[in-house]
Order: structure tokens, then C-alpha cells, then sequence
């Protein structure tokens, strides 16, 4: 080979690979540009989808666990008792007595602050847990980050008044998180600050308040207490640090779920989302929702499919950012994606002798909201050593028995084109060409199912009970399709799920109603706060 040639193939060489690396340049630059990014505008946030793991993950368990479940009482003995280190101080002809007589002293020598080292997770075992949750068929946890009560369940730089410093003296959501990924379940820690500037104030739900007058002495008596009671207004810095808060809880622990509690002042005090909020509530607004944009945008760039939650029966959010939430919610329709946060009993965080649903009732309610485009995040209170109420656990391991026989006709399904059926007290899901329904009463006997009078016979290909392996007799009708359970309905109780594979796709997406408000239409307001 002359010089002549060599120097050619070098400059070939040096083209090729100067052109192989500006192509690699401009595939890169082609995956940044078909990374699309929320803008900052609700409308952007309108058009977030459903993440596939929620969508057909169905079945969330929430926990409420922090320093109010040391006390465990509620006057009444039933509601939410995770509210009561507010009724401390604000039922005071109660509750000082019972403080009295429980601990010997009362705000403001003892108050709210002083019961915190009693929350000791002493008998916690966040990898049990995490097995257990597994076991009984959830496949999302949402826990307790912060509550109302302005205490951190996790290592925070900003808040002193968390759990490695004091308490359980262990980073909660860290350690539950890790546990319940290692077993492939998401995790959502859940944030509800949005609330604490009334909890220990006179005025609830105003923007701006003044402490109570124990609380105020308390923070007299020992200044770094008006970091966990207060602030007691909304302002620039209120907002900013609740931010920063849930900031640190995203760069720490990468959330799949991005939960937020109802916010009742955006429809209180002077403030109304059409016509207009005051100045610090507009910042407040304009903020979480630059905090929402933050969040799914780091969603994209973590390659990690995110979702929220749109909570109260006045959404804090434009309708379509997130799901629609309310506690204990049973629409009565097909709604658009919505989640019910669900008690077991009365109450979310710990309350010795709850009075407790029954099983069927659960199962029945957890059908019912599936049927109907919702999700299932049913809670737990745990003590405040970590060990999880007997009644609870029952509760939660006969819905983990009847989701391993009947789980087929809950994950990854959709509804039908009806959702109930009172003939047989039927709720029906759907899997491409499968209908599941489901008798929500024992089928002792025929039923037929009204929606499938113009079904013909060659449409159904074969009939199964879940959890039998009878065989089920069946006939078409004119009523539509009609089915004769077996005498022994096999392994399951509470509810009996009729699998039923057919020739064609058995969703029916247009039976949704797309409108909120309509789908919320004659729900209860289900708030048991003040009892």
C-alpha cells in the first residue's frame, strides 16, 4: 500500500467516524426532544394519564401512624381519632380530665408535644410488614409522611420535630419504603400539611388564625414548640417551606404517588376557585401547582410513571389532574379513575375498640368500587409500638384469602357496561373477552344477567365459578344469559365471581361519566371527624 492510499483510508476512516458520531448526536437529541414535560398550566396536568400499575394494581393500603397513635382515644369511641391532638385543646371539658387522669398533668404543662416519646415503634418490623401487604394482595402502600399535627415521619432536614430525632428515633418512610419495593409493590408517602395551620388555632380553616391559648403558653414556656404547632397563618413562607417539605420527601424517596388531603380553605374564608382567592392562598395554589409540575416532570425524567390525587368533594385540582378522591366514596355510577380511602372501622389512625365493618361488608364495598373505575386503598392504624390492631389484621388477611381465589376478576380488569344489578345483587369487571360477575349475595339460586338479552349462545364459549371446580350449567334466554351456580360453591365466600369468557371485548369505555360532579351525585359525605 502506497502513502497515497493510506492517507485515503485514514480520511475515510476519520468520516465515517465523524459521521457515526453526529448521528449518535442526533438520536440522542431526538429521545430529549420526544421527552415531552408538563408546562406549569392545569391544563397540561388535565391531560396526565393513568399509570398502568394503578390502573390495574386496584388494591392500595394506607396507614395512618404517627405520634396520635399513643393516644388511642376519642370521645364517643368511634371517628377519626388521628384528629384528636387537635380536640386536646379544643374540647377541653373532655379531655383535660381524661389527660389528667391518663397522664396527671395537662396543657400547658403537658400537652400535644409531650406525648411524642410514646410513639415508639418499638415492636416495628417494616420488612413483616412489608410481607404481609404482599400477602393480602395490595400492590401499592401509601403512608403517612406528615399528618395535620406537623410531625415528620421521616429524616428531615427542615422540621426537627420528626422521627429520627425524637420517637421511634428511625426514619420511618425510608424504612418502609425500601421494605415494600424489595417485595415490587409502589409507595406513596402521603403529605396532609395543607391543614396545619388550623389544627392547633382558634379558627380552622381561615387564612389567617391565632394559636389556642394552652398552645400559645406551651410555646412560651418552650419556644421550639411553635415549630411543631405553628405557623398559624398561610403566608409566602408557610407555602415555601410546605413546598421544601415535599420536595425533600421527592428527592429522598422518589414517590410512585404523589398524595395530598383535601385543602378546605381553598373554598373557605373568602376564597372560592372561580371567582377568586386571597393573595396568599392565590400563591398557595399557584405554587402546589408548580409542586405537581415538578413532580411529574421528575417522573419523566426518572422514567418512572407517577400519578396523583385530586381529594374532597370540592377537588383541589381541575377536575382530570389525578384521580378523583374522597373518603370512604362508593360512587353509584362508573366514574372517571377515582380511589376510595377506606376504613376498616370508623376511624383512620389508631382507636382502641373501633367499631369495626364486617368482613362481607368489605369485600362488598371493595367489588363494588372496582366495578365502578375506582381503586381500593383501604387503611390500617397501627399501635404506636408498631403492632397492628388484631380486628385490623383479621380484616386484612380475609380480603388477602378471597383476593387469591378471586383476584382474576379484580387486577388488571375494567368495568362493563353496567356496574350493578340489583336481580342476584350482581357487580360486574371485565378482562378482554371475559365478564366477571359477581354475586355479592350467596347464589343459591338461577340468575340471569339483564345486560345480555341480546347475547346468543355461540357468544359464550365456557362458564366458571372461582375458586370450584364444578362445572356451571347455563342457558341463553330472552331475558339474556342465565346461569345455575353449582350446590358447592367451592373455596370462597362473601362474594362469588362467575367467570364468563365470551367471542368479543366485553369493556365498554364510553359507559364511563366523564362528569365529576354527576358521578359524584348522590354520594355521602362520609366525615367522621366530629364525632
Amino acid at each position: 500500500m502506497n502513502l497515497n492510499s493510506i492517507i485515503n483510508s485514514v480520511t475515510l476512516l476519520f468520516l465515517l467516524s465523524f459521521l457515526s458520531c453526529n448521528q449518535k448526536q442526533n438520536n440522542s437529541s431526538k429521545k430529549e426532544k420526544t421527552k415531552i414535560h408538563y408546562d406549569g398550566s392545569w391544563q397540561a396536568l388535565q391531560k396526565m394519564p393513568v399509570p398502568a400499575w394503578f390502573d390495574d394494581g386496584k388494591i392500595g393500603l394506607f396507614i395512618h401512624w404517627g405520634p396520635y397513635s399513643a393516644i388511642g382515644y376519642k370521645k364517643g369511641g368511634r371517628g377519626y381519632a388521628e384528629h384528636v391532638p387537635k380536640q386536646l385543646y379544643k374540647n377541653k371539658s373532655h379531655y383535660y380530665p381524661y389527660m389528667q387522669e391518663r397522664w396527671g398533668a395537662t396543657p400547658p404543662e403537658f400537652g400535644y408535644k409531650d406525648i411524642i416519646p410514646e410513639f415508639t415503634a418499638a415492636n416495628w418490623n417494616p420488612e413483616e410488614w412489608a410481607s404481609l401487604f404482599k400477602e393480602v394482595g395490595v400492590t401499592y402502600v401509601v403512608f403517612t409522611a406528615e399528618h395535620h399535627d406537623g410531625f415528620s415521619n421521616w429524616d428531615s432536614k427542615i422540621n426537627p420535630w420528626n422521627s429520627v430525632k425524637m420517637g421511634p428515633k428511625r426514619d420511618l418512610v425510608g424504612d418502609l419504603g425500601e421494605a415494600v419495593r424489595k417485595q415490587g409493590l409502589k409507595y406513596a408517602p402521603s403529605y396532609h400539611r395543607e391543614r396545619h395551620t388550623g389544627f392547633f388555632a382558634e379558627e380552622q380553616y381561615n387564612v389567617h388564625s391565632i394559636p389556642r391559648a394552652d398552645i400559645a403558653e406551651e410555646i412560651k414556656r418552650v419556644p421550639k414548640a411553635a415549630t411543631l404547632y405553628g405557623p398559624f397563618s398561610f403566608s409566602k413562607k408557610f407555602t415555601d417551606d410546605y413546598v421544601a417539605r415535599w420536595k425533600e420527601i421527592q428527592d429522598k424517596y422518589h414517590p410512585d404517588f404523589l398524595w395530598i388531603d383535601d385543602v378546605p380553605v381553598f373554598t373557605r374564608d373568602g376564597n372560592n376557585p372561580k371567582t377568586g382567592f386571597k393573595p396568599e392562598i392565590q400563591y398557595f395554589y399557584d405554587e402546589v401547582k408548580g409542586m405537581i409540575t415538578d413532580f411529574m416532570n421528575n417522573g419523566i425524567d426518572r422514567q418512572q410513571a407517577v400519578y396523583v390525587n385530586n381529594k374532597g368533594a370540592n377537588r383541589n385540582w381541575p377536575d382530570g389532574v389525578g384521580c378523583l378522591e374522597k373518603d370512604n366514596l362508593k360512587l353509584k355510577v362508573v366514574g372517571p379513575k377515582w380511589q376510595s380511602c377506606t376504613t376498616f372501622g370508623t376511624s383512620f389512625g389508631y382507636l382502641e375498640n373501633d367499631k369495626y365493618k364486617s368482613v362481607k361488608a368489605i369485600i362488598t364495598e371493595m367489588v363494588e368500587v372496582i366495578s365502578r373505575n375506582g381503586n381500593f386503598l383501604v387503611n390500617i392504624g397501627p399501635k404506636a409500638d408498631g403492632t397492628i390492631p388484631q380486628e385490623q389484621m383479621k380484616r386484612l388477611q380475609e380480603m388477602g384469602n378471597w383476593l387469591k381465589i378471586n383476584g382474576d376478576a379484580i387486577y388488571g380488569t375494567r368495568y362493563w357496561k353496567e356496574n350493578h344489578q340489583e336481580n342476584g345483587h350482581l357487580a360486574f369487571t371485565t378482562k378482554d373477552k371475559t365478564l366477571f360477575a359477581i354475586a355479592l349475595e350467596k347464589p343459591t339460586q338461577p340468575f340471569i344477567i339483564e345486560a345480555t338479552k341480546d347475547w346468543t349462545k355461540n357468544n359464550v364459549k365456557q362458564i366458571a365459578l372461582l375458586g370450584s371446580k364444578e362445572r356451571i350449567n347455563w342457558k341463553i334466554t330472552k331475558e339474556g344469559l342465565q346461569i345455575t351456580p353449582p350446590s358447592n360453591l367451592g373455596k370462597t365466600k362473601y362474594a362469588w365471581a362467575f367467570k364468563i369468557d365470551t367471542d368479543f371485548i366485553q369493556h365498554k369505555p364510553n359507559a364511563i361519566q366523564t362528569d365529576a360532579d354527576k358521578a359524584l351525585k348522590g354520594t355521602k359525605k362520609v366525615d367522621l371527624e366530629g364525632f
